[in-house]
């Protein structure tokens, strides 16, 4: 699967957006990926992963931070025959939660469904860190962030597709200096598209 190939499954399902965004990084931009209406049909969802699974090294684990990667982690771990599990926050933290145990020296796989700064999937670094895991790389379908947010920690990147958006800060977006209100999609706080984070 090639990355134009990525593209019309994100316009054919919807998932694909134009307007006025404000992203979970607090970033605005003039184009939002909602992943969540990517990957309500199964058969679409298996197709993405069992396209990406080829380019991974071999690990014991998929991990991906919810709420937006919880779907994307346990297709990547369907698809790489291996178990698939999510963090999520508690108390504005980033935690492993509900039973889930992580051995040390664990290889891993951490997911994002879509990355614009990496910022969730850092954190899972750092959870995954405390617990002696092995992360050996980084998956996610779409890469908005312009480059590898994950060079610093020595991981690779693998994805399904990269897109240039433009992104502003809220004091220097045009969009706001024409009049134009930001929305926030997803089920935190904007009506927008359906479930998932702004991306």
């Amino acid at each position: 699967m090639d990355a134009a190939e990525v593209f019309e499954l994100f316009r054919a399902s919807g998932a694909m957006l134009e307007g006025h965004f404000e992203l979970s990084s607090g970033l605005h931009s003039d184009r939002y990926f909602q992943c969540a209406l990517l990957l309500q049909n199964p058969r679409r969802a298996e197709q993405l992963a069992k396209a990406l699974a080829p380019r991974i090294p071999k690990v014991d684990l998929v991990v991906g931070p919810a709420l937006g990667a919880v779907t994307w982690a346990h297709e990547m771990a369907r698809a790489l025959g291996v178990d698939g599990i999510f963090t999520e926050r508690k108390d504005g933290e980033m935690v492993l939660r509900r039973g889930f145990r992580i051995a040390p020296g664990t290889k891993v796989l951490v997911v994002e469904d879509v990355l614009t700064t990496g910022g969730s999937a850092k954190e899972v670094l750092r959870v995954l860190g405390e617990l002696g895991a092995d992360v050996v790389a980084v998956g996610s379908i779409l890469n908005r962030s312009g480059g590898n947010p994950f060079e610093e920690f020595g991981l690779p990147l693998y994805c399904l597709a990269e897109a240039e958006v433009q992104t502003w800060k809220p004091a220097d977006c045009p969009l706001c200096a024409a009049g134009s209100a930001a929305v926030k999609p997803g089920s935190r706080t904007g009506t927008v598209g359906s479930s998932g984070a702004a991306r």
